[in-house]
């Protein structure tokens, strides 16, 4: 049950996969050499195990107060959240010039892996208001910047998105919030559910970024507007003054996370919330985006952690419980040793750390988009981000299930015991499947706005990559993997994705839905044929440190996973691809009656 971060993991991928020397290179991350951020790991890594993980199953034991509006965290959940302030681990990729450390986007996503995997019910907070400060530092005057830039990049305040009603699930066009114009500020009206830590007891203020519209607005998302709606105004010192108008009405009791309060939040019972407008009137919609999309990253990065922490305790239990016959082995034999244990293991790992891979080089390539100073090496990377978010997300938190179901099997019959500490990883991991876009919203945005839109321009370059490396692997000369079986594997997961691909831009001409009937299986098969380039370019990355004199055995464990992936986890792709470009019309043919109970 206890959570130990996976460094060397991480550094392998950072050192020999994210080329983390080119980051440091880059215009503002001279300071992030690969010494630096080794000890900078080392200390999330501490602050992981020995303040975050022993609160993870007490804080899901002991769930939350709430009173009269009012919600209490469990016991130590204060004094951890101080600690991360004071180590300045609340947002460690923002800029210095607000106080931020400055790191790569790379480095931020280990941190983050590292404090979801011990403590995801916590993490939810600083992750919020990550999302807060990239919004607000990005499209906010400079006046608002000033205000709340510095106490949300230090964490003495969190940070929330508002954007969910009632009526309005995913819909955002069917927003009914309102905004009246008062003097310099608004008036904001209207009721928000499912807002992660829109009320605690760890921050001396919340700051809620809240979708509304205004009177003259147009219909559906075009006339959405964003507002920073402090829950105490600042005055002009800087300090949290009158409380605003507003107020939380309840907690949800939920399956999973049962320490995250998930709140409904009135805005404007009286007077109405004071607000102030981001930007500009009625592009609301687009600058949340940019909290949506670094909190979409973030809930893939999510679901890495929670697999690594379920992976972790199955692994445990499975060295220590001792079950029947095993060949080689005298008397009762630890359950490891069994076959089908292994199986599920490696399934559990490989997928992890696949997840990882991909993960870590989109966060790079946020970096190299943000921060390059070749406008075309930007672009390309802008392009990579685009289209990685969506599979990282929908990917990695639907793996997030299958692991945290798999480690229940693996622990057998105490798996379903609630003191093993396994269930709790399935039922936390079921929600990074649902918010911040469920894995079909992120299907449609991949065939959408990332495929469709270019006409494949994106896919074509990150094929390229896949080909690139299949070559390499064929040009392997040593004996410590089957290269000629990798290389293979990564060619046909390239065709895989070039099949899908071309097969979605003529689809619209067949059938106008048809896309849309076969998105999950698009998004599934470019996450499993990525994971599969992801663990060839890990393999023979294995290989040069093995050359290069480095930890052997680590490096060969990686190889082994990779054809474990090859031979084990990538034919699913191939299935896939079968049901997205053969099976669209039978989705299509079933109507609403047909599945109607009530029809």
């Amino acid at each position: 049950m206890s959570y130990t971060a996976p460094l060397q993991d991480m550094r392998f991928v950072l050192h020999r996969l994210c080329g983390l020397d080119d980051l440091a290179n880059l215009p503002g991350l001279e300071d992030s050499t690969p010494d630096m951020v080794d000890a900078i790991l080392d200390e999330a890594a501490k602050y992981a195990a020995q303040e975050l993980s022993p609160l993870n199953r007490a804080g899901d034991l002991a769930g939350l107060g709430f009173d009269n509006g009012r919600v209490t965290t469990p016991e130590g959940w204060s004094d951890a959240y101080d600690t991360l302030v004071e180590m300045g681990w609340n947002s460690p990729s923002a800029s210095p010039e607000h106080g931020g450390m400055g790191l790569p986007f790379a480095v931020n996503a280990c941190i983050q892996e590292m404090f979801h995997g011990a403590n995801m019910s916590f993490q939810l907070c600083p992750m919020l208001t990550q999302g807060a400060i990239e919004a607000i530092e990005h499209y906010a005057s400079d006046e608002l910047k000033d205000t709340y830039l510095p106490k949300l990049v230090t964490g003495e305040w969190t940070g929330t998105m508002n954007l969910t009603e009632p009526q309005a699930g995913s819909d955002l066009a069917a927003i009914r919030s309102t905004a009246q114009p008062d003097g310099d500020a608004y008036r904001i009206k209207g009721q928000k559910i499912f807002i992660t830590y829109g009320e605690h007891d760890l921050a001396e203020n919340i700051i809620h970024l809240v979708l509304a519209r205004l009177p003259d607005a147009p219909a559906g998302v075009k006339g959405i507007s964003l507002f920073v709606v402090p829950k105490f105004i600042p005055q002009p010192d800087g300090t949290p003054g009158a409380e605003n108008d507003v107020r939380c009405v309840s907690i949800e009791h939920k399956l999973g996370i049962h320490a995250s309060p998930t709140c409904t939040l009135s805005f404007g019972d009286d007077q109405g919330a004071i607000g102030y407008l981001v930007g500009e009137a009625n592009r609301g919609l687009q600058y949340m985006f940019a909290m949506m999309n670094n909190a979409r990253l973030n809930v893939g990065i999510q679901g890495i952690g929670l697999s690594e922490h379920a992976y972790q305790d199955a692994a445990a239990y499975a060295a220590e419980r001792r079950q029947g016959q095993a060949p080689g082995v005298e008397g009762s034999a630890a359950i490891i040793e069994h076959a089908d244990v292994r199986r599920m293991l490696a399934q559990m790992k490989s997928r992890t750390e696949a997840a990882r891979i991909l993960a870590y080089r989109a966060a790079a390539s946020l970096d190299f988009a943000a921060r390059s100073a070749d406008d075309a090496q930007r672009a390309y990377h802008q392009r990579r981000v685009d289209l990685l978010i969506p599979v990282v997300k929908g990917c990695s938190t639907e793996a997030a299930v299958e692991v945290a179901s798999m480690g229940v099997q693996v622990h057998g019959g105490m798996g379903y015991v609630e003191e093993t500490g396994a269930a709790q990883h399935l039922r936390d991991a079921r929600i990074t499947t649902i918010y911040e876009g469920t894995t079909g919203i992120q299907a449609l945005d991949l065939i959408g706005r990332k495929i469709l839109r270019d006409q494949g321009a994106a896919v074509a370059e990150i094929v390229a990559d896949m080909r690139a490396s299949a070559q390499s692997l064929s040009e392997q000369s040593d004996d410590l993997a089957d290269w000629t079986l990798l290389s293979r594997r990564v060619a046909q997961a390239a065709d895989t994705i070039e099949t899908a691909t071309e097969w979605l831009l003529e689809a619209p001409e067949r059938a106008a839905q048809a896309p849309a009937a076969s998105a999950m299986n698009i998004l599934e098969l470019f996450g499993l044929s990525l994971g599969t380039w992801a663990h060839g370019d890990a393999a023979r990355a294995a290989a040069a440190e093995i050359a290069d004199g480095g930890n052997s055995a680590h490096a060969a464990t990686k190889i082994r996973l990779a054809e474990f992936y090859a031979l084990q986890v990538f034919p699913q792709a191939q299935a896939r691809l079968s049901a997205a470009t053969g099976g669209a019309q039978a989705v299509l043919a079933i109507s609403p009656a047909d599945l109607n109970p009530a029809a």
